[in-house]
């Protein structure tokens, strides 16, 4: 780290955990084992809906992406988090730290809109299922994907810029395991005033209106299904969503929690913990999720099973 009365920074530390050097070898094999699980379940998904065709619909189309969405910002942490669990020098350069943030950031955000377009997809289905193929057209899914990435990278591009345009001077260790922006903000010596409340604003829209999205898709879907006389076909429309509402609850929970809640310094190791459980072991339960309680992909599981076998 350059030093003058501006301190420009080339590269930063980042501490980890409290107390990670002694207990650096299980935590290294715990993340190490779910980082693979998390590579085989979201790979394996992704290659079992492109290869069966039973599952070339809308529904799958986005649980494809996100697929794909969940290994991106996850592998954009995990990697350094296992090499600075064995390495002394716990450190990451300027441009790693901001690449690191910039692809983070837009796959987290981007998985908000597609979980969103999945909500409206499940709506569609239940409430209007006669026209679903019409209304959930190939070019429609390809538009609502299109803008989840366009929102996704809008808002990390945005942030990203701002916060690396700010001078450091306090200090160059980043009290987190990955560059993120609240930590990475407390190291500067400028005002953080705007940075503080664009986060806010984006964060606050994208958890607003994709939470939006989502609650008022349920609600009408609650409402088709209540009307549903039998109990075995209300039971059938509402294992279709199951899946999908329970990704939903862990995935806005924890994001919620981590960017809108109050900072203090006693706060610090739990946000640790809800980044590590939202960035780490978030993308290792949705393809878990997807494959226990969906029909459809246990069917094309066993399928290919039988195949293999």
């Amino acid at each position: 780290m350059e030093q003058n009365n501006g301190t420009r920074v080339t590269e930063f530390i980042l501490l980890g955990f409290a107390g990670q050097h002694k207990s650096w070898h299980v935590l290294f094999i715990v993340f190490l084992v779910i980082y693979v699980v998390t590579l085989v379940g979201n790979i394996g998904m992704i290659l079992l809906i492109k290869t069966d065709s039973s599952l070339h619909t809308p529904m799958y189309f986005f649980l494809q992406n996100l697929a794909f969405v969940d290994l991106c910002y996850t592998s954009a942490i995990t990697p350094k988090m296992l090499q600075n669990l064995v390495e002394t020098e716990q450190s990451i350069s300027l441009i790693g730290c901001t690449v690191q943030l910039l692809v983070y950031g837009a796959f987290a955000a981007s998985d908000c809109y597609i979980l969103a377009a999945m909500a409206v997809d499940r709506y569609v289905a239940i409430c209007n299922p006669l026209r679903y193929g019409t209304v959930m057209s190939q070019r429609v899914c390809s538009q609502l994907l299109t803008g989840s990435y366009f929102m996704g990278f809008l808002n990390a591009s945005v942030n990203t810029s701002f916060t690396f345009s700010l001078n450091f001077c306090k200090s160059n260790k980043i009290n987190h395991f990955f560059c993120d922006v609240p930590p990475i903000l407390a190291l500067s010596c400028s005002s953080i005033y705007w940075n503080i409340m664009l986060l806010t604003v984006f964060v606050g829209f994208n958890l607003t209106f994709t939470v939006s999205v989502v609650i008022f898709s349920y609600i009408f879907i609650l409402a088709a299904i209540l009307k549903i006389s039998s109990a075995a076909g209300q039971k059938k429309a509402f294992s279709t969503c199951a899946s999908h509402l329970t990704a939903v609850t862990i995935f806005y929970g924890t994001l919620s929690y981590m960017y809108l809640h109050h900072r203090t310094i006693e706060s610090q190791e739990q946000e640790k913990m809800a980044s590590v459980f939202y960035g780490v072991v978030i993308p290792m339960l949705n393809p878990l999720i997807y494959s226990l309680r969906n029909q459809d992909v246990r069917e094309a599981l066993k399928g290919v099973g039988k195949k293999c076998f």
